[in-house]
């Protein structure tokens, strides 16, 4: 018999629809409940995608007895943490001062007013590796509840309070050259230099410090090389490894192991989004043609496997199909002689790393690509073949729902792909999408957080989704021209500043208006996707760049202080910060390239792509055809196409020549 979650929206609240757990969904209703009853408050938080959450699942929240003890002794609230991240931050908080490490599923028992005694993330059905089992926990804090009052009230007390201390901050100084060299050299400290990336399993894509990297790497400071270095390696090894979708594209969420070469399988909407545009922007660059393959791979992922039908994105593919994770993805050498035949199958096993003992479980291996092919038709033959025979597989489920925030980084990885690579149908797919956003999300300024079949929920947007959606609408306003994309986002913003802003410069998670809980969360460190604080900071200066907003300028300005204290200490979680302050310390740069569609015109387009400053704002239109202030006054010289190089809207002498472009853009 299905429960209250019946009626969500959530896939991953509906995949708990037929537990036995009488669960509620997170409001007031719940908790009203728990007063009633005098119980304390399960509070488990997860999504979609989340193997363990799976796990836990299967082993208790389906277990008749333990939902029999649950739904006698609790009130048991389910939230998604995609669907409510002020919700999910609050409680990880909490969870991390408590255990000293938080993860999926998220397991924290709650008083009547919120504040929890106990946190801690997956327990197991049965006692393992001196953890207690579930049932345990529940029993100890059930006793705890009722015959050790005085010790619960001080525990939730003394939590709340520490809690209420964490989002309290306060601005350092102001970015300059020597801070953001120092940022490279403590991410050098951490660096792996064997295989890429920072620290050991399990690894993350660094996202956002390889974007600040990328951008070091075009200047002419003396870490250049070690900016390059790091970036590079990391590139080259996540994208050989079992990470990276060898067959279909796209990336895993994370790597088990140092190597890269076992991920775990769920695919993210916010990584690959991110990925898109720092591959892109790498092949460019350097020329690498195999960064170039990479990112197509992944925005033909992005495009084929999480396109919803309205044109959004949706969050994510399991890492479990058939019960088992990865099975989707893994091979045996003998299953590749079945698809390709004795010779292709030999020599696909060699170059893919499949072994007979097998680099995964049970015999089988990831796909790793650890040398490109010298046959590369020969290599097309067997991926097609492969991706072929691999599509007759159970696949992963697909998490669904559009999350505002996730879809701002498709969009602008999309840009990016689309612009560097020559690519149109990706900017197209990327229109597509914030039409979708502005039409179905966006309401007078105000998003909303999550839609899906096309039917936005009642979730308010919280700051990331204001920052990272304003972000993507002005990557579509340089990659069209059209104005439209600039007001959009200048109404975002507008929200931004007048609902999220903190008395330090900073922003809020939450808006001034939005649901009061335990504390107001506040976070600028970035995580798997960008924080709120950093996404606003890129759509504060691009906005700034395409309007000659001071406003928007001095409002970035301020927040970049707060950044500043998390990028001296953990550069690692500062990486999209880091990445705002390289490109406020250049300008950012400003082109505007006015003429007719054309040869000369594409040139100038490319060129300004390849060596502007990294955050700078690219805008080509003919004369008189876009509304954005940029491209204001802007004309031809000599009947030419010309590019206006500029700096806070001060711009220098037009030019027509894309040696002279380069040049000028250089002289910086």
């Amino acid at each position: 018999m299905a429960n209250r979650l019946a009626n969500a929206t959530s896939p991953y609240l509906l995949q708990h629809a037929e537990n036995p757990v009488d669960w509620w969904e997170w409001g007031p209703e719940a908790f009203a409940e728990a007063r009633r009853r005098d119980t304390p408050i399960l509070l488990s938080v997860g999504y979609a995608a989340c193997h363990w959450c799976h796990v836990m699942a299967h082993e208790s929240f389906e277990d008749d007895a333990t939902a029999a003890y649950l739904n006698e002794r609790y009130v048991s609230i389910k939230v998604d943490r995609e669907e409510r991240p002020d919700v999910d931050a609050v409680y990880m908080q909490a969870t991390v001062a408590l255990t000293g490490q938080g993860g999926w599923p998220m397991t924290c028992i709650l008083d009547h007013e919120g504040s929890p005694f106990f946190a801690g993330t997956y327990f197991p059905d049965r006692p393992r590796h001196g953890q207690p089992s579930f049932r345990q926990l529940l029993e100890a804090i059930d006793d705890a509840w009722t015959n050790r009052a005085s010790e619960v009230v001080e525990a939730s007390t003394r939590i709340r309070d520490a809690l209420a201390k964490t989002v309290q901050l306060s601005g350092g100084q102001a970015f300059d050259r020597v801070a953001l060299d120092a940022a490279v050299d403590k991410l050098a400290s951490d660096f792996d230099a064997e295989f890429g990336g920072f620290g050991t399993a399990p690894k993350f894509p660094p996202s956002m410090v390889l974007e600040f990297l990328v951008r070091v790497s075009t200047s002419s400071t003396t870490v250049k090389d070690q900016a390059v270095n790091m970036a590079g390696r990391t590139l080259a090894f996540m994208a050989a490894g079992g990470i990276h979708d060898q067959l279909a594209g796209g990336f895993a969420r994370y790597g088990v192991d140092r190597a890269w070469v076992v991920p775990h399988f769920e695919k993210m909407l916010y990584d690959n989004g991110q990925l898109l545009s720092v591959y892109a922007r790498w092949a460019l660059l350097n020329d690498d043609a195999d960064a170039a393959r990479v990112a197509r791979g992944v925005a033909d992922f992005l495009v084929g496997e999480l396109g919803t039908t309205e044109g959004a994105f949706a969050s994510a593919l399991d890492a479990d199909s058939e019960g088992e994770e990865g099975t989707f993805y893994v091979w045996t050498p003998a299953q590749l002689v079945d698809v390709l035949g004795p010779d292709d199958g030999a020599w696909a096993a060699d170059l893919l790393t499949v072994t007979e003992r097998g680099t995964f479980e049970n015999g089988t291996s990831t796909l790793q690509l650890r040398s490109q092919p010298a046959d590369r038709e020969r290599w097309e033959s067997c991926r097609v073949r492969l991706l072929e025979a691999g599509s007759t597989r159970v696949r992963p489920d697909r998490d669904d729902k559009v999350v505002a925030a996730w879809n701002g980084l498709a969009i602008s990885g999309l840009v990016d792909a689309g612009t560097i690579l020559g690519m149109p149908e990706y900017v197209a797919a990327a229109l597509r999408c914030g039409e979708f956003l502005a039409g179905t999300h966006l309401d007078e300024g105000r998003l909303l957080r999550v839609s899906r079949d096309g039917v936005a929920g009642s979730h308010a947007g919280v700051l990331e989704d204001y920052g990272c959606v304003a972000t993507g609408f002005l990557a579509l306003a340089c990659a069209t021209g059209d104005g439209v994309w600039v007001d959009r986002a200048g109404e975002l913003l507008d929200t931004v500043l007048a609902h999220f802003a903190a008395e330090d410069g900073g922003f809020h998670d939450t808006a001034d208006d939005a649901e009061a809980l335990m504390v107001r969360p506040r976070d600028p460190s970035d995580n798997a996707s960008p924080s709120g604080h950093s996404s606003v900071l890129h759509a504060l200066l691009s906005y700034a760049a395409l309007t000659g907003s001071g406003l928007h300028r001095e409002a970035a300005e301020k927040a970049l202080l707060v950044s500043r204290r998390i990028a001296d200490s953990s550069p690692r979680f500062a990486g999209w910060s880091l990445a705002a302050a390289e490109a406020a310390l250049g300008g950012p740069v400003e082109v505007a390239i006015v003429g007719y569609a054309g040869l000369e015109r594409d040139a100038l387009e490319a060129a300004a792509r390849r060596h502007a400053p990294g955050g700078a704002v690219v805008v080509a239109a003919e004369p008189g055809a876009s509304t954005i202030a940029l491209m204001a006054d802007r004309d031809l010289v000599d009947g030419r196409p010309a590019a206006y190089v500029c700096r806070g809207l001060v711009c220098q002498r037009p030019v027509t020549a894309v040696e002279d472009l380069v040049s000028t853009l250089r002289a910086r």
